[in-house]
């Protein structure tokens, strides 16, 4: 029992390093977007989505809705911060009809997170609550790892992975893995099912590298962000947008 709650603790420690990595990655988009004073034809819909997620997440890992899941409350705490940040500076360069979209999404999150807070405090206890936030939390963490499969339909097509970043990559595989893990050793299957969808998910991009990593593809750059080639680095691209 000491060494699998040693384990435990170990891989909770590895998956909030790479979740660390796995936030910051959208920090070279931001860059841009700064110094471009534009937000140009990407969506800041998986900003407030993925804010969302690191807030049930945090919601769920506190002493009180489920036990010895701290380190998802650190990890997610951290993460519903940079996710903030993201979307304010989103928010301040964005045209006015993609501001107003991520203005009504935020406005969204605050009220879906306001109300499983108060649904879990008020009406329910024990386990019942640990299922309500823990069946939340698990939804928005499978649509946080599914946003970036449009780029492996984009990958497949032009046969290169110039879109997706190995990096990018490598952490989601290695930050679904850790918790997926995790949950497993806690036996919650709310941590370990999403999880392991993501460490899935991050599997195959990474063989998507490493098939086409050599590959120059098909079409250029402009052609590839339209149809979704910049999703998992700087969030999902809406299509109905024109430069």
């Amino acid at each position: 029992m000491a060494a699998v709650s040693i384990l435990h603790t170990v891989f909770g420690v590895f998956g909030d390093a790479a979740g660390l990595f796995l936030f910051l990655a959208p920090t070279i988009t931001f860059q841009r977007i700064i110094t471009n004073r534009s937000t140009e034809e990407f969506s800041g819909v998986p900003y407030p989505m993925t804010l969302l997620n690191c807030l049930l997440s945090a919601w769920y890992g506190l002493p009180f809705v489920s036990e010895n899941n701290a380190l998802v409350t650190v990890i997610n705490g951290a993460g519903a911060v940079i996710e903030g940040v993201y979307v304010v500076v989103f928010v301040m360069y964005a045209p006015k009809k993609e501001k107003r979209k991520v203005v009504g999404l935020v406005g969204f999150v605050c009220v879906a997170f306001a109300t499983v807070v108060l649904v879990s405090v008020f009406g329910l206890a024990g386990d019942t609550r640990r299922c309500f936030c823990g069946f939340t939390a698990a939804v928005f963490s499978v649509i946080m790892y599914a946003s970036p499969l449009s780029i492996l339909r984009t990958v497949i097509r032009n046969k290169s992975v110039e879109f997706m970043p190995f990096f990018l990559s490598l952490f989601v595989f290695l930050c679904g893995t850790s918790w997926f893990i995790f949950g497993l050793l806690g036996n919650d299957p709310f941590l370990y099912v999403c999880n392991g969808f993501g460490s899935l998910l991050g599997a195959l991009q990474l063989v998507l590298y490493s098939i086409y990593r050599n590959n120059t593809g098909q079409k250029d750059e402009k052609q590839a962000t339209k149809e979704g080639g910049s999703a998992m680095e700087m969030g999902l691209v809406d299509e109905n947008q024109h430069p």
